[in-house]
């Protein structure tokens, strides 16, 4: 069903969710990264990202935090661009794990590939791919282009956090080592690791994952520079991953709940998308017990049942002036 909303209207429901999210006290910071333990609880913000380029912000939407795992979605789409969707199949893999996102059984349980970009394994395996082969300063010049072409302006490495979780990335140097064991880390691992690393430590706005979400949903063209930064056929496939896995193990009860496909971060973020008419984001530091933001859930969460949206119904929105 297709209905007309009046930009005002959707102002109102972003500044419901706002109003009926901010006091909520559930959660608590990452304690396990020590940067992100010390970052402000009480932050909270929401944007949306018009087909148009137009955006709705509410709250706490320009302050830059951790990008952590939704970098996964970016890099995830950088792989594509270089490689096309068949190769990155065949090397990675495109299927939900069920498994936390950090998972080691799930690389011994599928040796064959690591399941997907958008779990460390995948993650890690995705930045070792991303050329030029051999070169990580060309690779990380690479990784930060595309970011800022989705987000339609620049991230900014968080010096401390990338060193915190440089100091504490123990499992990941287990998972960096099992993948070259597996033949399935395809440049040196440490570099690979690194680079995951740096990339989890950008720091961006709830605004600018917000564009970037929107870039997906318009089919790879930036909503607000009308940039096109990947082609349309692509979109469906990191769609369909976010979909399959943007809450790792409880990806199924978000879907349910929600109707949108999301890529979650413990630095607090939560990016979603809906083809063909937004992409959202939203930022609060506590994270349930699974690493997934507390309010950020529930804010679009009551976007999406509010206006009646989900990506599994035909219900569809036109949002007028």
């Amino acid at each position: 069903m297709d209905k007309k909303v009046t930009l005002a209207q959707l102002k109102e429901v972003v500044q419901e969710a706002y109003d009926q999210v901010k006091t909520n006290t559930g959660g608590k910071n990452a304690d396990y990264i020590p940067y992100l333990a010390n970052v402000n609880k009480d932050l909270f913000g929401i944007s949306v990202c018009l087909l148009n380029g137009q955006t709705i912000h509410v709250g706490d939407t320009d302050y830059r935090f951790g990008i952590e795992s939704v970098s996964k979605v970016h890099t995830a789409i950088l792989a594509l661009r270089q490689y096309g969707a068949k190769e990155i199949l065949d090397k990675i893999g495109a299927d939900a794990t069920g498994l936390p996102f950090n998972s080691i059984i799930a690389i011994l349980l599928e040796n064959d590939h690591p399941s997907t970009p958008l779990v460390n394994a995948g993650a890690i395996s995705a930045c070792s791919m991303v050329k030029p082969i051999g070169d990580s300063a060309g690779k990380w010049e690479a990784i930060v282009g595309n970011v800022t072409d989705l987000c339609g302006s620049a991230p900014q490495l968080i010096d401390e956090l990338y060193k915190s979780e440089s100091g504490t990335n123990f499992n990941n140097r287990s998972i960096a080592w099992l993948l070259k064991n597996y033949n399935r880390i395809y440049d040196d691992p440490d570099m690979s690791l690194d680079l995951y690393t740096r990339q989890c430590s950008l720091g961006v706005t709830a605004l600018q994952l917000s564009i970037a979400a929107g870039t997906i949903a318009n089919g790879g063209v930036n909503p607000v520079t009308k940039k096109e930064v990947f082609d349309a056929a692509l979109a469906p496939k990191i769609t369909a991953m976010i979909a399959a896995v943007g809450f790792y193990e409880h990806t199924g009860d978000w879907m349910y709940t929600s109707g949108i496909p999301a890529k979650t971060g413990v630095g607090g973020g939560v990016m979603g998308v809906l083809p063909g008419q937004f992409g959202i984001a939203a930022f609060a530091p506590p994270l349930d017990g699974s690493g997934n933001s507390v309010k950020a859930q529930l804010a679009i969460q009551y976007i999406m049942n509010k206006l009646e949206l989900n990506v599994f119904s035909n219900n569809h929105i036109t949002v007028v002036d």
